[in-house]
């Protein structure tokens, strides 16, 4: 899977800080009923809340590889319009469009 190079960096300079981080997300998603595909729609639903270009990208990602389709993905990111405003939407239908087009061979 994808890493950016800031997060491989930061992993690389504080190991122990990257682990605690990593198992604080696998005990937060095995706290709960949710399968892997809702976990992931919900945590891209935040990601376009907080406007977060990263986050949109990395969890579109995730996304895509728990089974979740492009139109399902397009649809929880046109969900946030009424709560999160136009442009906020338009800015994460085009980082997830980044990430659909880099799936194309």
């Amino acid at each position: 899977m994808y890493l950016p190079k800031l997060y491989t960096q930061f992993a690389q300079n504080y190991p122990d800080i990257q682990e605690k981080y990593k198992q604080l997300a696998e005990v937060c998603r095995a706290a709960g009923p949710l399968d892997a595909k809702v976990q992931e729609l919900v945590m891209l639903g935040i990601a376009v809340g907080v406007n977060s270009r990263g986050g949109v990208m990395s969890h579109t990602r995730k996304a895509l590889a728990a089974g979740v389709t492009q139109e399902e993905i397009t649809h929880a990111i046109l969900l946030s319009l009424t709560s999160s405003g136009f442009s906020n939407m338009m800015a994460a239908m085009n980082w997830a469009d980044e990430v659909f087009e880099q799936g194309k061979p």
